[in-house]
Parts: structure tokens; sequence; C-alpha cells
């Protein structure tokens, strides 16, 4: 498990999910740009991805808008589900 924010376990309160998983870029950060433009600041995102260069992505993404990655966990099979707070 990856935690980006601290060492405690990752919430797991509901969210609003996206799932990109078996999409490659740019279709993963397309989804989750689309998904959540009309959701308002600091709504709680799911984002499961299995791209490669999603990680690299999405943390751009991030930095951009504003957003914040709380935590990254591995599901295995090459899934990520990143927990993300909208700016």
């Amino acid at each position: 498990m990856i935690n980006q924010a601290t060492d405690q376990a990752p919430d797991l309160t509901k969210a609003y999910q996206i799932d990109a998983i078996g999409l490659v870029c740019p279709l993963p950060i397309l989804r989750f740009k689309k998904r959540t433009q009309h959701l308002p600041s600091g709504t709680q995102v799911e984002f499961l991805s299995d791209d490669p260069t999603g990680r690299k992505d999405l943390q751009a993404l991030c930095e951009l808008t504003g957003h914040r990655i709380e935590w990254i966990r591995e599901e295995g099979a090459g899934v990520l589900r990143y927990r993300i707070c909208l700016a």
C-alpha cells in the first residue's frame, strides 16, 4: 500500500468513483476531467486506473488544477486506486 499524505491507513469513506481500468493514455485523464468538471470543490474522488503512465499524468493534472492526491493504493494486477480531493 502506498500512502501519499501520511503513514496512516487510507480513509475508505464513500467517494465519487471513476473507473478507467483498461483505458490507455490519454483516455484515463480525459475521463477523470470530464466526470469531475461539475463536481463541487472538496468532493472526494476514487479513481482506478491500470495505465502505466497514469500516475505521472494524474499528478501533473492535480498540480495544474490544485486537486490533491490524498493517497494511492495498489489493488493488484497493475491497478492503482487514487483518492483525490477536488480543488
